[in-house]
């Protein structure tokens, strides 16, 4: 079987991480890196793989088989995805929860138009926590879903807390909060507000003569990112900062609580976790497996969008069925 043939836009974290997670896969192969940034700064980085500009794709679309898009997630996909739809089978990592809807539209009208097929909201969260929820509510229809995350990084919240007034760098970090997590394992299905369910763990460099109180006022009222969970702030030197807190982990927990029996008389848990050295890392592992589904639909002539809930599992590996079925099953 001939190589998976992947592109990839967008060279920073994420297209890093993909690079590493399609030279890992015997199936699998880069074709072309992509970027808005100067090619031949990105050529230094790539060893040799073929850098091309964005806006010159239209010439290479036959260099690839699938191309996964690395850019910013909330700014970059929701103008690139449709966009390249219309060029290439593609894969992405959208996720912002509540515009999962509209995105998908706009790709799948993109991709049906042009013949190709295409993926969107693949990683971790949205993607294998949505599957671990889909297959928690339809094996316990009677039950409740609770979804922590972290210990870990937040990206988002950390660019957050970076843009606050009198902040030279800095790093959030999500925490479950232990006791709601333990509630929630026992089966009770407590009902948990935003604030019992997580804490918010910040560590912030400050810039010379800043007013430590006014930013730590600030980043604890902060609509829309911490104004509803306890927050600590810490303020570290910009060489703590490097030195104990250089890496990108993140995780969580995925867990379904459920009744049977004739009087709900039996609980049941489903837990589905993950603890991850390397948030991108992870996540374009997952990209990468999914963009091998990605090929056998488009070879299909399967066209249009899907989400991780369409992709039959045997569709992300590499073996036969025979084999899947006698060392897997």
């Amino acid at each position: 079987m001939s190589k998976i043939r992947i592109g990839i836009v967008g060279y920073g974290n994420l297209g890093k991480g993909v690079e590493l997670a399609i030279r890992k896969n015997p199936d699998t192969a880069l074709s072309f890196v992509a970027t808005r940034r100067s090619p031949d700064s990105v050529k230094i980085a790539t060893a040799g793989v073929p850098v091309y500009a964005y806006d010159d794709l239209k010439n290479h679309t036959d260099e690839a088989d699938v191309v996964i898009l690395c850019g910013g997630s909330a700014t970059d996909l929701p103008h690139q995805t449709p966009e390249l739809a219309k060029l290439f089978h593609v894969v992405d990592s959208f996720d912002t929860h509540a515009r999962i809807p509209e995105h998908f539209a706009a790709v799948d009208a993109a991709a049906k138009e042009t013949g190709h097929a295409a993926m969107i909201s693949v990683g971790w969260d949205p993607g294998m926590f949505s599957l671990a929820r889909l297959y928690g509510n339809c094996i316990l229809p009677d039950g409740k879903d609770y979804t922590f995350w972290g210990k870990g990084v937040s990206q988002g919240h950390s660019d957050a807390i970076r843009r606050v007034k009198g902040v030279k760098n800095g790093k959030q970090y999500t925490c479950p909060v232990p006791e709601a997590l333990e509630a929630v394992r026992s089966g009770a299905q407590p009902e948990l507000t935003t604030r019992q369910k997580h804490t918010r763990l910040c560590y912030v460099v400050p810039e010379e003569g800043a007013d430590l109180a006014q930013i730590e006022h600030d980043i604890k009222t902060m609509p829309n990112y911490f104004d509803e969970y306890d927050t600590t702030v810490n303020f570290i030197t910009e060489e703590e900062l490097l030195r104990d807190h250089a890496g990108i982990p993140h995780g969580g927990f995925v867990i379904r609580s459920g009744k049977t029996g004739a009087n709900d008389e039996h609980t049941h848990v489903i837990e589905y976790s993950l603890k991850l050295d390397s948030n991108p890392e992870f996540t374009t592992s997952v990209l990468v497996a999914f963009a091998r589904a990605i090929k056998r639909f488009a070879d299909e002539k399967s066209f249009g969008c899907k989400t991780v809930f369409d992709i039959p599992p045997a569709y992300l590996s590499p073996l036969s069925g025979e084999d899947l079925r006698a060392h897997l099953l």
